[in-house]
């Protein structure tokens, strides 16, 4: 088994937040922000949030989940192949895990529109399959 190369791993990641950062930022002012102000207005959401910082853990969160993604790609390529189609795989099955359950969660009991659980999940799903194809692009042994 080839050992996987820690370095590019941690470049992947670097590369897969920034396209994840990119796509959240799209997802968040294009589709999801006049929905969380109205739903802000009508008290379905808080007006500000209960953590002060949260835009910055958002951006960690993002970077973590990313350098995740890298490593289980490096770490497949043993067994998968190295490629898209691996990368494909892994941001699929990693960004259904992560958006879709909280997402149909969401568009069955909150009472807000349905749009919003929806964006969350395309900014997870999305995300994390772009992200790993860039990590994967990026790694090499």
């Amino acid at each position: 088994m080839a050992a996987v190369n820690t370095k590019r791993v941690l470049i992947g990641a670097l590369g897969g937040f920034v396209v994840w950062f990119l796509w959240s930022f799209l997802i968040g002012m294009t589709l999801l922000q006049s929905r969380y102000v109205a739903a802000q207005e009508v008290g379905l959401f808080l007006k500000e949030s209960r953590y002060p910082f949260f835009v910055g853990y958002w951006i960690i969160t993002l970077l973590i989940m990313s350098y995740f993604l890298s490593w289980l790609y490096a770490s497949a390529r043993a067994t998968r192949g190295a490629g898209p189609g691996t990368a494909l795989k892994i941001g699929l099955m990693v960004g259904f895990i992560g958006g879709f359950p909280s997402a149909l969660a969401g568009a069955s009991w909150s009472p807000y529109t349905r749009i919003i659980p929806l964006g969350q999940l395309a900014e997870m799903w999305v995300g994390a399959i772009l992200a790993t194809l860039v990590a994967g692009w990026l790694y090499r042994d």
